[in-house]
């Protein structure tokens, strides 16, 4: 009887109506929307961070199966194919930890570093500029670390860049989009087969639209993953520039090619910090006001290099003076020089020459995202903090980030988790952001209180600066946590 009905139903549909519903759901499915092409893990930023996170993403394991690809507006194979002169650096260079550097051997990038590049460090000298108290951070017998007696290793940033791009490019399984600007970012779609509503879409120039279980926002302070996930930041610019330069020297420092001394002198205008590369150059990195940056930059080399040996040798008080000339420092330099009395081996030794094309400057602030997570966003780098350079600890904290970023994700995928989840990335955002914000903060303080030029502060700080100097103990435990060999406190 069913087949009876079937057939009599059937009668009142006519041959044409049924061939044109067929077209039309041929139709209908050749104008739905492609598959998207879903990632695992979607990188905006192919700096320092970025790259670091998706080679120890790909030299794990445990997640080296996940779908990554990286989005960076560079073109990158001019970046790995990086090369100067033995005689030419970069003048951005960075500081990197023992531990940073340990990280970065375990996943297996820095032996694409080029060491003949990359210069450790075994003493710092720091000193108030107003006062002259100072500590020498030198290790006392026995109280170095097992790692060694190294604070920290001096690198420029083109330089790990290169060294990363090269260690991704052996291990492959990585989806590189480079020279793409990212358009825009939004929410996916819900289709019969995936409900994409919550995850991440990240549209690039010419097109392309990658999806995202989990989306990485290591793209700078500016960061567009940052503002899509709707996360503040707070802070404060400092109203100071960053002066950066290539400096070569007399000679290879006081204590020679194997102990490098790095020199920081607190000036009521902002520290200036020397500090050794290979042989007998050093970067310079001076924090200073904008109307000094600019001067310094207009400078001839031979005035330029007159400044700089004047800020580790003359009082405050005759470099400002020296500031307000618009030209011919090096004959006022010399001048001033003979009627002041210093230590030459408690200084660099003398600058003379900068190399040409490296003399920069940069804005400094502080900035502090709200948190370092989302749904299925997390922030690493300057996209979740901006440090001042004071502590040499920028490069640090996102490393630090990272190492951390990547253990998170390999819980997640050891122990079945959706690796965009915040329920998964909660333990990321707890290890990290106590422990910056305090580094922050210290940073902070440690620049308002050396831009006071008189008053009570100036003598209780050369008090404390004398005693932790005298403190042999206290002093190792702050050379520690220079390091990143020492307890962690948060």
């Amino acid at each position: 009887m069913e087949a009876v009905a079937r057939r009599k139903v059937a009668a009142y549909v006519c041959r044409s109506c049924t061939r044109q519903f067929q077209r039309q759901l041929r139709r209908n499915y050749s104008n739905s929307a492609p598959r998207p092409d879903i990632y695992d893990v979607v990188c905006v930023g192919g700096g320092p961070a970025g790259l670091s996170l998706l080679t120890a993403l790909r030299a794990n394991p445990v997640t080296s199966h996940l779908r990554v690809a990286l989005v960076e507006t560079q073109d990158l194979s001019k970046v790995k194919s990086w090369k100067l002169p033995p005689n030419k650096y970069s003048n951005r260079c960075s500081s990197l930890t023992p531990t940073s550097a340990f990280f970065l051997d375990q996943i297996g990038a820095w032996e694409h570093v080029d060491q003949t590049r990359v210069q450790p460090y075994h003493e710092m000298q720091v000193w108030d500029g107003v006062t002259d108290a100072r500590i020498e951070f030198d290790w006392a017998p026995g109280s170095a670390p097992v790692e060694g007696t190294t604070i920290a290793y001096m690198n420029e940033n083109l330089n790990l860049t290169s060294g990363l791009l090269k260690r991704l490019e052996e291990l492959g399984g990585v989806s590189v989009f480079e020279g793409a600007k990212v358009e825009n970012i939004t929410f996916g779609e819900e289709t019969e087969d995936l409900d994409l509503r919550q995850w991440p879409v990240v549209h690039i120039s010419g097109g392309k639209q990658l999806t995202a279980r989990l989306l990485v926002g290591a793209d700078g302070a500016n960061s567009p993953v940052r503002a899509f996930a709707g996360i503040d930041t707070k802070g404060w610019d400092y109203n100071r520039h960053g002066v950066v330069a290539t400096l070569e020297m007399e000679g290879e420092g006081w204590g020679g090619e194997h102990t490098k001394i790095a020199y920081q002198r607190f000036l009521p205008t902002g520290p200036v910090a020397m500090l050794p590369m290979p042989g007998n150059y050093s970067t310079l990195v001076w924090s200073t006001t904008a109307e000094n940056a600019s001067l310094l930059k207009s400078l001839s080399p031979k005035d330029f290099v007159a400044m700089v040996n004047a800020a580790f040798r003359l009082s405050p008080v005759d470099l400002a003076f020296m500031h307000t000339q618009g030209a011919e420092q090096d004959d006022e330099y010399s001048w001033r020089l003979q009627h002041t009395s210093f230590n030459p081996r408690a200084i660099p030794q003398t600058v003379v020459g900068v190399q040409e094309g490296t003399v920069a400057s940069f804005p400094l602030k502080m900035r502090h995202a709200d948190t370092y997570i989302g749904e299925r966003v997390a922030l690493v780098g300057d996209a979740a903090h901006t440090i001042h350079p004071l502590a040499g600890q920028g490069l640090n904290q996102g490393q630090g980030d990272v190492q951390s970023l990547a253990k998170t994700i390999e819980f997640a995928v050891t122990h079945g988790q959706d690796i965009g989840s915040i329920m998964s990335l909660e333990s990321y955002v707890s290890e990290r952001y106590t422990a910056n914000h305090v580094l922050l903060g210290v940073v902070d303080k440690l620049h308002k209180l050396y831009s006071a030029e008189s008053g009570p502060l100036v003598p209780l700080r050369s008090l404390g600066l004398n005693a932790v100097n005298a403190l042999g103990p206290l002093k190792s435990f702050f050379m520690k946590q220079a390091a990143g060999s020492g307890t962690k406190l948060f």
